[in-house]
């Protein structure tokens, strides 16, 4: 049942490239990906890129299999009854098969002054237009950084390494995922960078103004640049397009990845919502959705049930500039452990994980079928979490 056979990938991020290499395997399926950028973007990246350390990009020549049809342009719209994708450039492209591969971006920050003054860091267009801003400004400038989750935590860390006067806005507690011991870490460290920390339940932001921050207990902070990492959004294509949905907008499916309306249609990444319960938006979770959904496809083709979902997690890692990191364990569930390695040996932990993400995409690109990582045994929290969900709440009802 090979023979022949189209599949469209949209979205050339860690999942989406994950997928098309994956599809190379029969020579029977030709593999378009439709990306909007040239290069890939290595993520994981970008707060290197406004520090000045690193590019974040990445030839795609490198990373995707030559066997793949590379397209340059925007998807606006999913024919899903025709079997086709609208590209911005006005073409059509058709499709037996179409894996859902958005990733995600900036969350809508719906605080008043945000969108004017503040600046996202969560695609490389917005990083590239932070750096001139930080390049024009003193070193004595004050930087605040609004959201303390990974990427808020190293733009900080970054930034404060390269000797600027940082101040990081929590909204709420530092690292809202690691152990408290892995939190004392990261906020040692922070301190030893003299980045100043502001959290806690009042701290969360109200106004951002061109020089200032405005905080829900009164407090104004002084602020020459204010970067904005708080939350991310997917795009409105799945929505667009008709199809099921969650709230959020990611594109709702079931634990084989194949969307709720159409089993022509499979999601991996940021923008996919598993059952209703979609896992962490992170390149550790992208990348074996990302195989996964190749998997869901190659089994329909060759007439088998496609396996379901087995998720597993092991760590979190943040770096805290150049010098310095943390690997944070967790359980197969995601679920932050005592267990953290810090310091030197914690920076070099995370450079390994970041070289490795090329790494693993690169040799399926060379080896299509050989990353593993989505097969290893795992997900009894989810399974437990869906059981509970399923007992409460039909799935058809979580659809937006």
């Amino acid at each position: 049942m090979f023979e022949n056979t189209d599949v469209v990938v949209i979205g050339g991020g860690y999942a989406g490239v994950m997928a098309a290499n994956r599809l190379t395997r029969h020579d029977d399926v030709t593999v378009t990906l439709i990306h909007s950028r040239p290069t890939f973007v290595h993520r994981v990246r970008l707060h290197q890129l406004v520090g000045g350390t690193d590019a974040a990009v990445v030839g795609y020549q490198e990373v995707l299999a030559a066997g793949v049809r590379l397209v340059v342009d925007s998807v606006t719209r999913i024919d899903a009854a025709g079997r086709g994708v609208e590209l911005a450039s006005g073409g059509v492209v058709g499709y037996d098969y179409l894996v859902y591969a958005v990733g995600s971006g900036s969350a809508d920050p719906q605080v008043r002054g945000a969108a004017e003054f503040a600046y996202p860091l969560a695609s490389l267009e917005e990083a590239q237009g932070l750096l001139p801003v930080l390049e024009a400004s003193p070193a004595s400038a004050a930087v605040t950084v609004v959201g303390a989750g990974p990427t808020g935590i190293e733009t900080a860390a970054e930034l404060a390494d390269q000797g600027r006067s940082v101040t990081l806005v929590c909204g709420g507690v530092l690292g809202p995922y690691l152990h408290r011991r892995g939190r004392r870490s990261v906020a040692g460290r922070l301190a030893a960078l003299g980045v100043k920390i502001v959290e806690g339940a009042a701290t969360r932001v109200t106004a951002v103004t061109r020089d200032a921050v405005r905080l829900a207990d009164g407090r104004e902070l002084p602020s020459a640049v204010t970067i904005w990492t708080a939350g991310f959004g997917v795009p409105d294509l799945a929505s667009r397009s008709a199809l099921s949905t969650d709230a959020l907008g990611r594109l709702l499916t079931d634990e084989t990845l194949t969307s709720v309306d159409d089993d022509r249609i499979v999601a991996a990444g940021d923008s996919a919502a598993p059952s209703g319960l979609p896992l962490r938006m992170s390149c550790q979770t992208a990348m074996p959705l990302g195989a996964r959904a190749a998997d869901t496809v190659l089994s329909r083709l060759a007439g088998e049930q496609p396996e379901t979902l087995n998720q597993s997690f092991g760590a979190q890692c943040i770096s805290l500039g150049r010098a310095t990191g943390i690997f944070q364990f967790g359980n197969r569930s995601d679920v932050a452990i005592w267990f953290h390695v810090g310091g030197r040996l914690g920076a070099k932990m995370k450079e390994g994980v970041c070289k490795g993400i090329v790494k693993h995409l690169a040799d399926e690109a060379h080896k299509p079928g050989g990353y593993s990582l989505h097969r290893m045994k795992g997900g009894s929290g989810r399974r437990e979490a869906l059981e509970a969900m399923r007992s409460e709440v039909p799935v058809a009802e979580q659809v937006s």
